[in-house]
């Protein structure tokens, strides 16, 4: 019953827009997921294939098989099937796995003859998980059809503690990789060690200029526009069940950055992630050799307000008061000859974060809802520690953004052996059910 069309702009994959009016709703609302998923290195991947997904047993990759049959069969006999099995294959979670249970929510509410309170549109975009580089445009392009009161995003993970949670905003995100330039050729580390400059060295004491061993970022003015937290907000985060110490303990880390701060409170703060590190060889296939040069790859993620401009801006001007002489293409002989320090700089273009006030009557209504349907506890988070461009929403549309996750936390989204949690399906076709029919009338 759903009216489908594709919002296509060249380049780029298309947008899968879906449109149910209903008679008598006063409001629209917007689900969104994204149904393209990260890559994945099937070597890496533990007794499964990436892209053929499996029903295991627990959260261990290596667990007994369960048939896919056997749902069928629990369903026909009414016996109850354990919801701590896992479906594992890469965009079980992210974001495959929302979009089966936003189906599921309108078919089960049809089922019963309950309808939807308001009035629903689809978006299912095809490049978030490449960076959304042309969701500005589609959302330009397609201003008309995409009027709203309220966008609902249905991606990210529950809380670790298991609750439910709704997250009010985002942080932004964006990457940048560098590279540091040696001598001209591989050179022997007894005849030049200590002569010829190491590039991985010279990388070394870079990055170690960018942050402290707490996280907290060395550029200079780097905090300078980060938004302070109102009072809602650090109710909200003090609220939030106490997940550290058994997080600590999952992940097997004897301590985390600044004195075990909380994570909640950690991820209100912009962060300096570095994501690699490439030089020369290890193991088996090390030499006693100078490599060439050294390349790293970093994310910074932005708190509401800091701009990726700005963030650039301010990390060249660090980088050349170090003396680093920065280039933005592969320097010549000449360059390299004249310059000591050279780093190559290749931004990525990112975006910022956001932040819906916690206090807006949707927001109530949307968490008085969510808290229903998670019977009764609820996480309210003022901002996700993950990115996405919401920022993109808010500037071309206007309208307030609520993100409503529904996989859980140990999903392993991005990485290796991702998976779904069957108990975390049912909610989240709960969780959109009780949304699409109590919304149009909390709200």
């Amino acid at each position: 019953g759903i009216e489908v069309s594709t919002l296509e702009v060249e380049g780029a994959p298309p947008v899968v827009f879906g449109s149910l009016d209903v008679p008598g709703a006063t409001r629209t609302v917007v689900f969104y997921a994204h149904y393209d998923g990260q890559p994945a290195v099937p070597e890496r991947w533990t007794a499964t294939e990436p892209w053929n997904a499996v029903l295991r047993e627990s959260v261990d990759p290596a667990s007994p098989l369960v048939p896919l049959s056997a749902l069928e069969a629990d369903a026909t006999d009414g016996d109850a099937t354990d919801g701590e099995w896992r479906l594992f294959g890469r965009s079980v979670s992210d974001d495959k796995g929302p979009i089966v249970a936003m189906m599921a929510a309108l078919d089960a509410l049809s089922a019963v003859g309950s309808g939807p309170s308001v009035n629903l549109r689809f978006f299912f975009e095809g490049e978030e998980e490449a960076g959304s580089d042309h969701l500005g445009e589609i959302l330009a392009q397609y201003r008309d059809r995409l009027g709203a009161d309220l966008w609902l995003f249905c991606d990210g993970p529950v809380h670790p503690s298991r609750r439910g949670q709704v997250v009010f905003g985002v942080r932004g995100v964006m990457g940048l990789e560098l590279t540091v330039y040696g001598a001209a050729r591989p050179l022997h580390s007894g005849h030049y060690g200590n002569w010829a400059p190491n590039p991985a060295v010279r990388l070394a004491e870079l990055l170690a200029g960018l942050r402290d061993g707490d996280g907290r970022i060395l550029v200079d003015g780097f905090y300078d526009d980060v938004r302070i937290l109102t009072e809602s907000e650090r109710e909200a985060i003090a609220a939030l069940p106490e997940i550290d110490p058994a997080l600590r303990e999952e992940l097997e880390l004897a301590t985390t950055e600044a004195a075990d701060a909380l994570l909640a409170e950690r991820i209100a703060l912009p962060a300096l992630n570095l994501r690699g590190l490439e030089s020369g060889e290890v193991g088996d296939r090390a030499k006693n050799a100078i490599p060439t040069e050294a390349r790293a790859s970093i994310d910074f993620r932005l708190v509401p307000d800091q701009t990726p401009a700005e963030v650039r801006r301010r990390v060249e001007a660090h980088l050349t008061a170090a003396g680093w002489h920065l280039v933005s293409e592969e320097p010549g002989p000449e360059e390299r000859r004249s310059h000591s320090k050279i780093v190559r700089l290749e931004w990525e273009q990112g975006y910022p974060a956001l932040r819906t006030p916690l206090d807006h009557p949707v927001s109530r209504a949307v968490a008085e809802v969510a808290r229903e349907a998670w019977g009764g506890e609820l996480a309210v988070v003022p901002s996700l520690g993950g990115s996405l461009p919401l920022y993109l929403f808010e500037r071309e549309l206007g309208a307030p953004l609520i993100v409503v996750p529904m996989v859980n936390h140990d999903n392993r989204q991005h990485a290796p052996d991702e998976n779904l949690r069957l108990e975390n399906l049912w909610q989240g076709i709960d969780l959109y059910a009780h949304l699409i029919a109590h919304l149009g009338e909390i709200w």
